[in-house]
């Protein structure tokens, strides 16, 4: 049998397991906004390395910021919240246990991944520096890079866990519910970015993480009541755009979405006024192109694929990193590798970091096909085991975090 016709085999299979009821749509959204985030993080991050050999990031941001608007293409996080709220009140209807059971199970499926991960890097460190002599520094990098991407699961679990107190919300404020979120973010960017600016502790930021991530999931939340219209859908996307051309145009908020090496500020850790900004606007034309992407997905050629990320989801968000870090910790021993090792701050770092694309998606599809257990309930770990998976994660924390 040819490739294309077990391709197709497999797509028809899928296909044919698909429940009727399946809204083919927030789960395109969903995958969609998943394969943003190792398409930015591989696109934006670089490695220079050291005369000992070291790797450290880099990010051609800082040479081309013409290149910031990429990032409000791939920030797409805002979506995953969006269609996470919204999924979330399809589940929680369906629950059949108490509502504690239905969040350990929710909680559960978002933290076996993590634990994972960090687990299984926690026994190679020692391994990658001891055996194969892989320089302290190079392994602090990668474990930064590791780490990056797991604030989210942590952000996203608190929020989950919040699930109910947003059903509530909703079905009294509507779309409404998400508008003293926005005011909260707007208070404290007011603050640490007005004229009083010197006055206010750094760590005031950190009021922005919560109310900053739960906006696009409590518009998910009343999107999935019923409770956002098309009018509504309209105000999101024409406001949160008006917004974000205004607090880049009078208000001097950085361009880029992602941090930038050597600005002093950042937009996405926290995430300022202007995350929600572009969240709005994304969250609009989610809920307006619903309709089409839905009736596009119906071919089954391309609902394989998005069925197949949606099951990989966590699987892609903790192992991405690790999939580029296979291809650059080796290339180091080799010196300055284009487009791998060595500054972005050239075209042709561009064009042939385009090139390593496709390298590291096939390293994480082959990454994937054992990381992917985790995922799965670990009926086969006893308490021993799970506990040694938690000290290891916890070690693995404490040097990534540098404590």
């Amino acid at each position: 049998m040819s490739a294309l016709a077990l391709m197709s085999r497999t797509a028809r299979r899928i296909e044919d397991a698909t429940p009727a009821h399946r809204d083919r749509a927030v789960d395109g959204l969903r995958a969609l906004a998943l394969l943003a985030v190792p398409t930015g993080h591989w696109l934006l991050g670089g490695f220079t390395r050291s005369p000992d050999g070291a790797l450290h990031n880099a990010s051609p941001l800082g040479a081309f910021p013409g290149f910031a608007p990429v990032s409000w293409v791939l920030q797409m996080l805002g979506i995953f919240f969006l269609v996470g709220g919204y999924a979330s009140v399809l589940s929680y209807r369906r629950r059949k246990g108490s509502t504690r059971a239905w969040l350990g199970g929710r909680l559960a499926r978002l933290g076996r991944p993590v634990l994972g991960v960090t687990a299984v890097w926690a026994a190679l460190l020692p391994l990658l520096h001891f055996g194969l002599g892989v320089p302290v520094d190079t392994l602090r990098t990668a474990s930064t890079l590791v780490v990056q991407p797991l604030w989210f699961v942590g952000v996203y679990t608190v929020v989950t866990a919040l699930t109910p107190y947003c059903v509530r919300a909703a079905r009294r404020l509507g779309v409404w519910a998400a508008a003293p979120l926005l005011g909260s973010v707007a208070v404290v960017d007011l603050l640490r970015y007005g004229p009083y600016a010197d006055a206010v502790p750094s760590w005031l930021s950190l009021l922005n993480v919560l109310p900053g991530w739960l906006f696009a999931y409590q518009l998910g939340v009343s999107w999935g009541e019923g409770r956002v219209t098309r009018r509504h859908a309209w105000a999101l996307l024409l406001g949160g755009a008006a917004l974000f051309a205004a607090l880049l145009l009078l208000f001097d908020y950085p361009a880029s979405m992602v941090g930038v090496p050597g600005e002093a500020r950042t937009n996405s850790h926290p995430p300022s006024l202007l995350v929600l900004a572009l969240a709005a606007a994304q969250s609009g034309a989610a809920v307006l192109l619903r309709d089409r992407l839905g009736a596009l997905l119906r071919r089954p050629a391309l609902w394989a694929p998005v069925v197949v990320v949606n099951l990989s989801a966590m699987t892609v968000l903790c192992w991405h990193q690790t999939a580029m870090l296979a291809a650059a910790v080796p290339a180091a021993y080799a010196g300055e590798v284009p487009g791998l090792v060595g500054a972005p701050d050239s075209a042709g770092w561009i064009l042939a970091r385009l090139a390593w694309m496709p390298v590291f998606a096939g390293l994480l599809v082959l990454i994937g096909r054992y990381a992917r257990r985790f995922e799965s309930p670990w009926t086969g770990a006893g308490p021993a085991r799970r506990a040694l998976a938690g000290v290891l994660a916890a070690g693995f924390g404490v040097f990534a975090l540098g404590l």
